[in-house]
Formats: structure tokens, C-alpha cells, sequence
């Protein structure tokens, strides 16, 4: 399995706050996007969200 390794600096503002964020990882990266997208949209929304993320993926078993 190919391992990634990601170089970024995020930094993230909205009206009460800023956050800065420095994922070197896919799932860091990942991890950083699910907590700004519920920020924004609140759980409920930002989880149909990713469902439909997720449907496009047959379901399968890594062994």
C-alpha cells in the first residue's frame, strides 16, 4: 500500500475565531475537514454530506 505524505498549512477563520492546521497525513487531513465541515454545516447536514461521499464507493473488506 503506497504511503502519502502530505506538506500543508491550513488556516481556517470565520467570524469568532481562526484556527490554523498542519495535517501530514491523509486521515490528518480527512480528520480536519469533517470537524470545518461541521462547523459549518452542524453534524446532522455535514453527515448526509458524506454519505453521499460515501455512496459512490462500493463497501468492501480489506484482508
Amino acid at each position: 500500500m503506497p504511503i502519502v505524505n502530505i506538506d500543508a498549512d491550513i488556516k481556517a477563520r470565520w467570524p469568532q475565531g481562526q484556527c490554523s492546521y498542519s495535517p501530514a497525513s491523509p486521515e490528518e487531513l480527512a480528520i480536519i475537514g469533517v470537524d470545518l465541515l461541521v462547523r459549518e454545516l452542524g453534524a446532522e447536514s455535514a453527515q448526509a454530506f458524506m454519505n453521499q461521499v460515501f455512496e459512490k464507493y462500493p463497501t468492501s473488506r480489506r484482508e
